[in-house]
């Protein structure tokens, strides 16, 4: 099946940034969230992203303008019902994709894939939200969603091979590179990197450097482009939270736990650069 129309639940930083390569390979593209606002700052980072890469020379202005007339936004998801896969791209949390994929079943054709962008929760417990599990994906792409060129595709227990196909030459035609994955928690980008996160938080925590000389060591000891703890500003220290409790729950692991520090900065509203202020002020 070629996909032509694609939706897109959440216009954050991952799920505008999806939109944004998804209406430049030429895809009709639904971008909705459940306010106005939140759609329009999604659509307005689209157009300052295009906009750098015209300037940068790797996109022509003719491509942005078209990209940009091909994303429709929305509120809710009314709007999603002609989309032929609909890519979800909300908070971190199992209860609240369950409640969206539960009302994307009921509204999309029967023929329509769901797939989500979650970053380490179970694909075949999000697809039995649904009444169609052999439809049902993960899509993990990283971030920043148009630079990156990885995708994570994930196969829930019942995914049919026809999904993973179509999911997979999608993938392509949007520039990226689709890797096989099968449903583990974290699958493989998140299950090595978040622990990476946490020991050097840990280090952070313990007193053995601060958190310029963690970032410091792993960039010009271990050639890492960017230090862990600015990763994780960027990411966000709540997703990074979230993704190690799924880990350590779903694993049953010590080696997954939290480290305090992390939590103690999620509960004081200290995220990351979102928030401008996590391991650095922004």
């Amino acid at each position: 099946m070629e996909i032509t129309r694609i939706g897109v639940v959440g216009a954050g930083q991952m799920g505008n940034g999806i939109a944004h390569v998804a209406a430049l390979a030429g895809r009709a593209v639904v971008l909705t969230d459940v306010t106005k606002a939140l759609v329009d700052k999604g659509l307005g980072t689209i157009a300052r992203n295009l906009d750098r890469q015209v300037s940068k020379g790797t996109v022509t202005a003719a491509a942005r303008d078209g990209a940009l007339a091909r994303i429709t936004p929305a509120v809710g998801l009314g709007d999603l019902v002609e989309c032929q896969i609909v890519v979800e791209a909300v908070v971190e949390s199992f209860e609240v994709k369950e409640v969206v994929f539960r009302e994307l079943d009921r509204l999309l054709e029967r023929e329509a894939i769901l797939a989500s962008n979650t970053s380490s929760i179970s694909i075949t417990k999000l697809a039995g939200a649904t009444s169609r599990p052999e439809r049902f994906i993960g899509m993990h792409f990283m971030n920043p969603v148009p630079v990156m060129q990885l995708v994570e595709v994930i196969r829930g227990l019942a995914t049919s091979n026809e999904t993973f196909r179509t999911v997979e030459e999608l993938a392509r035609t949007m520039g990226k590179t689709p890797v096989e994955v099968n449903d583990s928690p974290g699958f493989v980008s998140n299950r090595v990197l978040m622990p990476m996160i946490n020991e050097g938080i840990y280090a952070v925590y313990e007193g053995v450097g601060t958190a310029e000389a963690v970032d410091t060591v792993m960039k010009l000891g271990m050639n890492h482009p960017m230090g862990p703890l600015t990763l994780a500003d960027f990411i966000g220290l709540d997703t990074c939270l979230a993704i190690l409790r799924v880990l350590h729950d779903g694993l049953g692991d010590p080696k997954y736990r939290p480290c305090p520090l992390l939590v103690k900065m999620v509960d004081a509203g200290w995220l990351g650069k979102k928030s401008g202020r996590g391991f650095y002020a922004y």
